[in-house]
């Protein structure tokens, strides 16, 4: 397997990640949980070796269950990528959305990332994962309540301990990322990025490659639209918030269908489907060096790891975005 650096990091990534938000059961609908720690171990069997997860999926779920399936792997053979910053406990930080925890219990949930909650994020999260050390910690979303420069003081006093390898953010703008690298050196960015939303290339992703960073773009397809497998009629289990997202508007499925017929052909070509070929197409882009794609079990994994057993030609890649750039979406 092909490895990436993430930045001018010592820390070297898989091209594509195992996104371990579904398997929290957070927004998604939950997931069974051997089949969530036999999905974890295929992907380190089929050569995906970074994971990234965070705290507030599922509550600490998703992170327990990562360590669970890790425990008695020599820790030098995979990447735990994990965040900080989400708040369910106190009603302490920027309030972010109400929810319900695992109970089915309501919740506030804050973006909280003062000092001692960054350190205690941290402890919490190398209890949860049974490991000593994190490769990447990244903030999740940022706290308007915070000093940025409170926050990445923190993280340079976690990177002095040696408790993480590499600092990180996720969802910060182009000044909020200019803000932190006053403090500290921050090696990647965590942002939404997709076939059809590419809004990065504006400003975030020409600011990574200027300064050295990666871009870990999350849901390349656009939380299972671009499968192809979604469909107006689609129906959502309990707790699934895709059914109110402005993609899954039954016009913008129709819309992206429609789009996904037109390329069809070229991922008809190689034999592979259309998730995999979008993906793929994903690993291509300028600073995209750890696309993080989703899967619930071992089947998924499977088929995420075929994205990577071909290689897109250069016009393959320009008729994609071609037609990409033709498709009009509804607000």
């Amino acid at each position: 397997m092909e490895f990436k650096r993430l930045g001018d990091s010592e820390v070297t990534v898989t091209p594509i990640a195992f996104g371990a938000w579904a398997i929290g059961g957070w927004m998604w609908g939950g997931a069974e949980e051997s089949a969530a720690i036999k999905a974890i171990n295929a992907s380190l069997d089929l050569g995906i070796t970074t994971i990234d997860t965070a705290p507030i999926y599922g509550f600490g779920k998703s992170e327990e269950l990562v360590g669970q399936a890790l425990k008695g792997i020599a820790r030098d053979k995979y990447q735990i990528l994990t965040k900080y910053g989400m708040n369910w406990r106190t009603a302490k930080g920027e309030y972010y959305f109400d929810t319900v925890d695992n109970n089915g219990k309501p919740l506030k949930v804050y973006k909280y990332s003062g000092r001692e909650a960054v350190l205690k994020d941290c402890e919490d999260s190398l209890r949860r994962l049974q490991t000593d050390y994190l490769d990447l910690l990244q903030i999740h979303w940022p706290d308007g309540t915070t000093p940025i420069s409170e926050t990445m003081e923190a993280i340079a006093k976690l990177l002095e301990q040696g408790k993480i390898r590499a600092a990180g953010v996720c969802n910060y703008n182009v000044s909020q990322v200019d803000e932190a690298l006053k403090t500290v050196k921050i090696v990647s960015n965590q942002v939404p990025y997709s076939l059809i939303h590419r809004n990065i290339e504006k400003d975030i992703l020409p600011q990574a490659l200027a300064k050295r960073m990666s871009i870990l773009p999350y849901s390349p397809l656009q939380r299972g639209l671009l499968t192809g497998k979604i469909k107006r009629d689609h129906k959502f289990n309990a707790g699934d918030t895709r059914e109110n997202n402005k993609y899954y508007k039954p016009e913008n499925i129709d819309r992206t269908n429609a789009f996904l017929q037109k390329i069809k052909h070229i991922a008809d070509g190689y034999g592979v489907s259309l998730g995999q070929l979008v993906i793929n197409w994903t690993t291509r882009q300028p600073g995209m060096d750890c696309v993080l794609v989703g899967a619930r079990d071992e089947k998924q994994v499977r088929e995420n790891v075929g994205s990577l057993s071909f290689k897109l030609t250069d016009e393959d890649i320009k008729t994609i975005r071609k037609q990409a750039e033709e498709l009009m979406l509804v607000d």
